[in-house]
């Protein structure tokens, strides 16, 4: 009898918590909507709100843009002001000096070409003057603002350019010839035919011991001991000139080589002719 109590109070207390249990499961679903629908609402007013402030900074950026683009405006024509300006105060410089902006451009080129050959020393200092030193030293564009400085630089190098270097002086020694002492003083043998020209009319120094006719080398292929050679300072054109010299003395002297040859094969075969006539006389 009393286990059956227990039992029947047992059921009835389970009932109840299971009871209990689905009120409070109910009433956490309800709160869990409420939340989510408050969410939503929520979501919605931020979204509202973000789009709103997006909108004001739109307009804000747009209005700066348009501020900026009426300034530029505004700089473009300035700068076309100053542009025409400037122009009137270059074609006013140009005219104090007598010419215009094409010629000034003319001008720029030849300067600047022989601005180029003097620097590099390319040709000799009459070739600079010839294109176009002289002319540039007559023009009055000379003065301009972006030649003046180059000018003056341009024209103590080329005087510097024109004074002829002092020439060097070589003693000759036994065993020496032109071709060997060019090759030893300009690196190249080729160059001789200007230190023979630099000579014919008369050596630098003598050794006094010497016989005095040696005071001159009129002969290249005659030089003599205490000889003091002048050994001139050459340019590039010079250099080409001495080495096209040099190929054409060698060409002469072989030709002549040859032709003295030829004649003593001649002689040769003269004399053997001769000498074979006068045996078979003699035999006769």
């Amino acid at each position: 009898m009393k286990l059956h109590k227990l039992f029947l109070l047992f059921f009835i207390a389970f009932g109840l918590t299971m009871s209990n249990a689905n009120l409070l499961a109910q009433d956490d679903d309800d709160d869990d909507d409420d939340d989510d629908q408050q969410m939503e609402e929520m979501d919605e007013e931020e979204w509202q709100r973000q789009m709103d402030e997006l909108n004001a900074e739109k307009n804000n950026l747009q209005s700066r843009l348009s501020a900026l683009n009426s300034e530029i405006d505004g700089l473009k024509s300035t700068s076309a002001n100053k542009d025409k300006e400037l122009e009137k105060c270059e074609n006013d410089l140009y005219a104090m000096v007598g010419t215009t902006k094409s010629g000034v451009a003319d001008f720029r080129k030849k300067f600047e070409e022989t601005e180029k050959k003097i620097n590099g020393k390319v040709g000799t200092p009459a070739d600079a003057r010839k294109m176009y030193y002289d002319e540039i030293t007559k023009d009055k564009a000379r003065c301009l603002p972006e030649f003046a400085d180059r000018y003056a630089s341009m024209t103590k190098k080329l005087a510097d350019w024109e004074v002829k270097p002092p020439e060097s002086c070589y003693t000759v020694v036994k065993g020496d010839c032109l071709w060997k002492i060019s090759k030893m003083k300009y690196g190249s043998p080729y160059y001789w035919p200007a230190i023979w020209d630099a000579n014919k009319n008369g050596v630098a120094n003598m050794d006094s011991r010497k016989i005095n006719r040696h005071k001159k080398v009129t002969n290249p292929n005659l030089i003599y001991p205490g000889q003091c050679l002048k050994i001139p300072t050459l340019t590039d054109a010079q250099k080409k000139e001495a080495e096209n010299s040099s190929k054409r003395y060698r060409k002469v002297r072989k030709t002549k080589t040859t032709t003295t040859d030829v004649k003593k094969d001649e002689k040769k075969d003269e004399k053997k002719d001769v000498k074979k006539d006068e045996k078979k006389d003699v035999k006769k």
